[in-house]
């Protein structure tokens, strides 16, 4: 269909467990990428969600030469970039030490009070989970408590 825009491609960002970022571009390259396969080019914005998650220093590495940790923000700044309606996160700050989940927790509350992003994560950590105004615990595929 031409002129057709995917929902998901637009309005939903997402925060993948094992990243996803493309070996061969640098940090800034990967969410440029992302942005042009949404039909945005958001230059400032691409920086700006760097700069969010404390990688812009490192915009021009390749995940390769970046900490597992930096990757994951890299991921982040990614989902952030093009301020989507949601974020879906499947274990956002699984792979961080704890200042930089708790920076990582903080900017998720800043942009939802500010920009109105609703964020869905998935996260074993009970120290993210009391971030959320909400929680929905599930176990072997069953809700336990809502």
């Amino acid at each position: 269909m031409p002129g057709w825009k995917s929902p998901r491609r637009g309005k939903i960002g997402f925060i993948f467990q094992r990243f996803n970022l493309l070996p061969n571009l640098t940090a800034r390259q990967n969410i440029a990428i992302a942005e042009r396969i949404r039909g945005n080019r958001l230059d400032g914005q691409i920086m700006e969600s760097l700069a969010a998650v404390d990688m812009a220093e490192k915009a021009h590495q390749k995940p390769g030469t970046l900490s597992i940790g930096q990757q994951q923000r890299v991921a982040i700044a990614r989902a952030i970039a093009h301020r989507p309606a949601v974020i879906m996160a499947d274990e956002p700050t699984g792979n961080l030490d704890s200042a930089n989940a708790d920076k990582i927790l903080e900017l998720f509350r800043r942009i939802n009070q500010q920009q109105g992003i609703s964020l869905i994560m998935i996260t074993h950590s009970l120290t993210a989970a009391q971030k959320a105004d909400r929680i929905i615990c599930m176990a072997d595929g069953r809700i336990e408590y809502v």
